[in-house]
């Protein structure tokens, strides 16, 4: 997140970081809810994050977020759990943080003033949810903006942690075969000067405790 708020900023942007104003926990989308089956639950928490940015919503104010099945959420979830004017809206303006930065380089508004890294080539690894909304050429192209860096993209499947799935001891040695597919191996026989590039907070700890090898949001990669 800090990263994030830091790129932003660089390129101009007035940042605004909603909060919960009741005292309560901070906002959440309800996905670890949901996960559970606790459907009236995550729609609470719907309710709360909706009522926060509904001043940001009414004036067409970009919602940006950086854990692709949070911010999806808003785009999906949010429309079957309380449909309405409120919740159409904020799925338009919500978008994560690539297709926002994405978004601003097509229409010619980024000016953000990146270098080039050490690196010169980055491994990416798509989360579930970016594949399924086809977000994944956003941040293939995010990622280019970095000079001289060159992007490939891993072809595979779920990192086999799929939320709290992979946490569960029950589940681990499938796990990690759905890790071992295709996955993990690519990260192995990298070379050690390649970026790995994650978005999801699962993904990085599947990569870290399988290869032993730290995983980037692209946040991170271009605050670097």
């Amino acid at each position: 997140a800090a990263a994030a708020l830091a790129v932003l900023r660089a390129a101009g942007y007035l940042v605004h970081l909603p909060h919960a104003r009741d005292g309560a926990r901070p906002l959440c989308c309800g996905r670890t809810f949901l996960a559970a089956g606790l459907v009236d639950e995550a729609r609470a928490e719907a309710q709360r994050m909706i009522a926060e940015l509904r001043p940001f919503i009414k004036r067409g104010v970009p919602v940006v977020g950086l854990e692709p099945a949070c911010l999806l959420g808003l785009r999906d979830e949010f429309l079957s759990m309380l449909p309405g004017a409120d919740s159409a809206a904020l799925a338009l303006n919500a978008m994560l943080f690539e297709e926002f930065l994405a978004r601003e380089a097509d229409a010619g508004r980024l000016k953000l003033r990146l270098k080039a890294l050490p690196q010169t080539k980055a491994l990416l690894h798509g989360h579930c949810h970016q594949k399924a909304f086809d977000v994944m050429p956003a941040v293939h192209q995010t990622l280019k903006l970095v000079p001289g860096l060159e992007v490939e993209t891993i072809e595979s499947s779920c990192c086999g942690m799929a939320g709290s799935f992979g946490f569960e001891a029950a589940h681990y040695d499938v796990s990690m075969k759905m890790a071992e597919a295709s996955l993990l191996p690519k990260v192995r026989a990298a070379a050690a000067d390649t970026l790995i590039v994650a978005d999801g907070s699962s993904c990085r700890h599947q990569i870290h405790d399988g290869p032993q090898r730290p995983a980037l949001h692209v946040a991170r990669v271009l605050q670097l």
